[in-house]
């Protein structure tokens, strides 16, 4: 069953000073196909540098590479429904990974998000879902 990760979710994974590190690690571990967008990884990176620096990003870019997770490209569809979330959420300040999450979870039918923020994901109503398991509980 596949799952897809959040940006807070990866910095705590990658940070071992993260207070959620440990149950990110773990969670990651049990996870037999971890997605990862493509739209995290601008976020992610800035946060990396910032808080951890050019190895910690390095060592993150070649595990990509050498394929350890499944890497996912958002399409024009999930921008399209991203844009219908964030028109029907305005309120609730859905940031833009977040919005193509949710979005590229309906396409996939993926019901399992790794993520710090529960918020968001626990707001928005899904199309092919009564809700999503957000993970680290």
């Amino acid at each position: 069953m596949s799952a897809l990760l959040d940006t807070g979710f990866l910095l705590a994974v990658l940070d071992r000073d993260d207070k959620a590190h440990e149950r990110c690690v773990d969670v990651l571990l049990r996870e037999t196909d971890p997605v990862l967008a493509d739209v995290v990884i601008p976020e992610l990176a800035y946060m990396v540098l910032r808080e951890l620096g050019y190895p910690v990003l390095i060592g993150f870019l070649e595990s990509l590479i050498a394929g350890e997770l499944t890497f996912e490209r958002a399409t024009l569809a999930d921008f399209a429904r991203a844009t219908e979330i964030f028109r029907k959420y305005a309120d609730s300040r859905i940031d833009f990974v977040d919005g193509v999450l949710i979005a590229m979870a309906e396409r996939r039918s993926i019901q399992r998000i790794l993520t710090l923020d529960r918020r968001h994901f626990q707001l928005v109503r899904p199309q092919h879902c009564d809700f999503l398991t957000i993970l680290p509980e």
